[in-house]
């Protein structure tokens, strides 16, 4: 059977009784923008991490540019960022206006490296308005380090958590360490909508407050707008399906923890890198990234064997055409987009598909 990088239909059909019932539920009530199972969800997104404000968006993309500008960060503003991620962190940067500058990766996490962090903001003092780290694969970045070289240098902080929904590090959840951070729903995340949707969280309720006030044309009273909003609104629908999937993410994740410590011990000999993850860090594992310069010939062979994988990223932002910054020189980052390879992970992923796909590997013989 051919066994998939990422499967939304297993995520649906896995819970499919109580998604249909909550469907059902909205379609009954004749609410279906901002209505009280997005206020639901919201106040139950927030409890699952311990507290603050979730604000209900339509989109991840959208929930970092809201959660910027919440926080202060407006036209020709920099933005310091990595360039391994996928071209929406950028995007919501420039959306707002905001000029994005990028920092160099850690060799083993593939995440911000703090250190490359603090050249940064020493190099252009003052400049540097926000911080987004991108807790790519599932991992946590550095998050006691860069909350701590942020606060130095007078910027703020806002999380991408798009792939680390239930993440932790050093006890604490990804997502609450910033001033905001932005979530995306997207089927495939770990927490995945039946389509598009996000949230920003955030502990200030002012910037909560913000988020609200542009997610809906700047409106606090109906059709008067107090500032240049968008229309960023999560539809009653997802909230409702967000609710059900929201009560299985734990259990969802853990099975993907197993997954991926399956994956560590069958590939331990193998001839190439493995994930890194940090001390302290709990990863929720989104993707099972490894590595090797022969990244193309491996994804080849495994995909002439049913086996599909992910390239995520393979050309890191500052070589798009789009964003091309010739100037920019990210040696690690344009080394791991080269070699990076995801392997199937999710929910519904087996023990056995995790050692079919690990014999396979161990099989291969590099070209």
């Amino acid at each position: 059977m051919p066994l998939l990088t990422a499967d939304p239909l297993a995520g649906y059909l896995a819970h499919a009784d109580e998604i249909r019932a909550a469907i059902d539920r909205v379609l009954a009530s004749g609410h279906y923008i901002l209505g009280p199972e997005v206020e639901a969800f919201e106040r139950e997104f927030a409890a699952y991490h311990g507290g603050g404000e979730a604000v209900g968006v339509a989109n991840g993309t959208e929930a970092i540019e809201l959660a910027l500008r919440a926080v202060g960060v407006g036209r020709g503003d920099l933005v310091a960022t990595v360039a391994n991620t996928v071209t929406a962190t950028v995007a919501a940067i420039e959306q707002i206006g905001a000029r994005p500058c990028f920092v160099e990766i850690d060799a083993g996490t593939m995440l911000m490296a703090p250190a490359a962090l603090e050249s940064l903001l020493s190099a252009r003092r003052g400049e540097v308005k926000a911080v987004v780290p991108v807790h790519l694969y599932g991992l946590p970045a550095d998050l006691p380090a860069i909350v701590a070289l942020a606060r130095k240098h007078g910027a703020k902080v806002v999380e991408d958590c798009a792939q680390s929904h239930g993440a932790r590090i050093a006890g604490r959840a990804a997502g609450t360490w910033g001033e905001a951070a932005a979530f995306s729903f997207y089927p495939t995340k770990n927490l995945g909508a039946l389509g598009d949707g996000g949230a920003v969280l955030a502990r200030d309720p002012a910037v909560a407050a913000k988020v609200r006030l542009l997610r809906q044309y700047g409106w606090k009273q109906r059709y008067v707008s107090d500032a240049t909003g968008r229309n960023s609104r999560l539809d009653e629908l997802q909230a409702a399906i967000l609710r059900v999937k929201l009560r299985h993410l734990d259990l969802e994740n853990q099975v993907r923890r197993e997954r991926a410590a399956r994956y560590l011990r069958r590939l331990a000999a193998a001839a190439l890198r493995l994930p890194a993850v940090l001390t302290g860090a709990e990863p929720v594992w989104h993707q099972f990234a490894i590595r090797l310069p022969a990244r193309d010939a491996l994804r080849v062979y495994l995909a002439d064997r049913g086996i599909q994988c992910g390239i995520l990223y393979p050309v890191p932002v500052h070589r798009q055409p789009a964003f091309a910054d010739p100037a920019t020189q990210l040696p690690e980052t344009e080394r791991a987009c080269a070699e990076v390879l995801c392997l199937p992970v999710h929910p519904a992923v087996t023990e056995a598909d995790v050692d079919r796909v690990s014999d396979e590997i161990l099989r291969w013989r590099q070209p």
